[in-house]
């Protein structure tokens, strides 16, 4: 009797399934990964627009004086959240950096707010892993 050498294909047929299978949940993983690594750049955008205004304060004594070069809305750096400064008074502001683009998948954090007190809050399925 003869012995072949190799594999027969229901072998490799299970290894290449087995591979799909790890293939599948890395390629998910990766994609939530992405998804919450792109928040820091609406952190990082609000933070700068915050800056902005305080700077505006310091100069003019309000945070909405004609002269301040702060726009209505500002798109962050890889377009992926736009910043609403509209919420402006003399004396305080409220700056909501909303996803667009892609980042529109990240259904924990759909929104994230900054106050000139400070204050961080966040809407979407998991609000405290925002900040």
């Amino acid at each position: 009797m003869k012995y072949s050498k190799g594999f027969s294909l229901i072998e490799l047929m299970v290894v290449v399934a087995i591979v799909g299978i790890l293939s599948a949940f890395a390629f998910n993983m990766y994609a939530e990964n992405v998804i919450e690594s792109n928040r820091s750049e609406g952190r990082a955008g609000l933070t700068a627009t915050a800056a902005s205004l305080e700077k505006c304060k310091s100069l003019y004594g309000v945070y909405n004086h004609v002269n301040c070069q702060v726009l209505a809305t500002i798109p962050t750096e890889s377009n992926l959240y736009s910043i609403d400064t509209t919420g402006r008074t003399p004396t305080t502001f409220t700056l909501v950096a909303t996803a667009v683009g892609s980042q529109v998948r990240d259904a924990d954090c759909t929104s994230l707010s900054l106050t000139n007190t400070g204050i961080k809050t966040a809407t979407g399925g998991d609000p405290p892993s925002c900040w």
